[in-house]
């Protein structure tokens, strides 16, 4: 079939999104069509633009944030039908291999492929002008309709608004999961979060989950300093110099239990800082995507040993798509999760630069494409 989507000709040079007609092929085994309501514009798709995710072909088509209703199966699959609810999770599980079966899924064997360029079995699904179009995450949520691996693909219920479940695919989840799962966050605890777009956010509201006494939420834009105390901080600050004010006072020095960092881009200078302010034997979170060439970070390593402090990666939030995609959608038709208070602005496909634009002006929680 023939549609529109967003695509990258030359990642890495800043040049933008191009949208123009692309060709998406049939479903095969193991996939659905599926007709898309809405795709969150992430940060890390810009990542792809400006080379701090560097990619060795090109073109991609984006995007990686969405959810709609299946339109097609491919053969033989029974997990969904035509007509089923669904969100596409950026980072697809296949359930057998190792990391899957030790519950560790986010670290799935076939969500390390996702920038390869090309669906799981080596080929494209995507055209355009004559040539195979790599998709961001098996995905390419920045055209109205997708073909996924069912791997990436989870029922949700019909009555959950779609344009509120595509940020639950991937923004939602590796926020809120930093703060409930990697965190380790205890009954009381101080922490804080660093960075509050549409990740941090939502780290905020999972601090607030876990029973934190404190949610210390650090940003340079004012307006999100206003919406983090919307979605649970306690205390807000424009940088680390007046977050180390804040937590020296909430602790009476100690420092903060758990310190997150969730900056759209992670440079090394943020490292030591956070150190600073992370207590004894106080756990630092690093989610946020760090450019991909960056070896050098200064950091107090005397200290971080002998104050027996821990540094966790945690990539999609150390989550388990399967079963806290689920959750999370009905944390929010309960009343507790929030997910239309993160959706700042919304747009159309032809707006997409504009999107990002007003994201790095820190004018967005989450910008959100609408399709028809």
């Amino acid at each position: 079939m023939k549609t529109r989507g967003a695509l990258l000709w030359e990642p890495g040079t800043r040049s933008g999104w191009s949208v123009e007609e692309i060709e998406l092929d049939p479903p095969k085994e193991h996939e659905a069509l599926i007709k898309l309501a809405a795709s969150g514009v992430c940060h890390s798709d810009d990542h792809l633009d400006t080379g701090d995710i560097p990619l060795p072909w090109a073109p991609v088509l984006g995007g990686h944030e969405g959810a709609g209703v299946v339109e097609e199966i491919g053969p033989g699959v029974t997990a969904v039908k035509p007509g089923d609810h669904v969100v596409l999770s950026f980072l697809p599980s296949c359930g057998r291999c190792r990391m899957c079966v030790k519950g560790r899924s986010n670290m799935c064997e076939l969500g390390a492929g996702v920038l390869a360029g090309v669906a799981p079995d080596g080929t494209h699904r995507v055209h355009a002008q004559g040539r195979g179009v790599g998709c961001m995450s098996y995905l390419g949520t920045f055209a109205p309709y997708v073909v996924a691996p069912l791997d990436a693909v989870i029922p949700i219920p019909e009555d959950m608004p779609l344009d509120k479940a595509a940020l639950i695919g991937c923004g939602v989840p590796t926020g809120w999961g930093s703060a409930v799962y990697a965190a380790e966050i205890d009954l009381g605890d101080t922490v804080v979060v660093v960075g509050t777009g549409g990740v941090g956010m939502n780290a905020v509201q999972g601090a607030r989950h876990k029973g934190a006494r404190n949610v210390v939420a650090v940003d340079p834009a004012p307006f999100k300093r206003e919406k983090a105390v919307e979605f649970g901080a306690t205390h807000v600050a424009k940088d680390f110099e007046e977050a180390g004010q804040v937590v020296e006072g909430l602790t009476n020095g100690q420092g903060a239990d758990r310190v997150i960092i969730t900056a759209g881009v992670v440079t090394g200078d943020l490292m030591n800082p956070a150190q600073e302010m992370t207590r004894r034997g106080g756990t630092m979170v690093l989610t946020g995507a760090a450019p991909v060439l960056q070896r050098d970070v200064p950091f107090d390593l005397f200290t971080f040993a002998m104050s027996g402090k821990r540094l966790q990666g945690s990539l999609y939030g150390t989550t388990t798509s399967r079963t806290d995609v689920p959750l999370l959608a009905d944390l929010y038709q309960r009343g507790e999760l929030k997910l239309d208070e993160l959706i700042t602005r919304t747009y159309s496909l032809d707006d997409i630069n504009q999107a990002f634009r007003d994201m790095h002006d820190g004018k967005n929680v989450r910008g959100v494409i609408i399709y028809d």
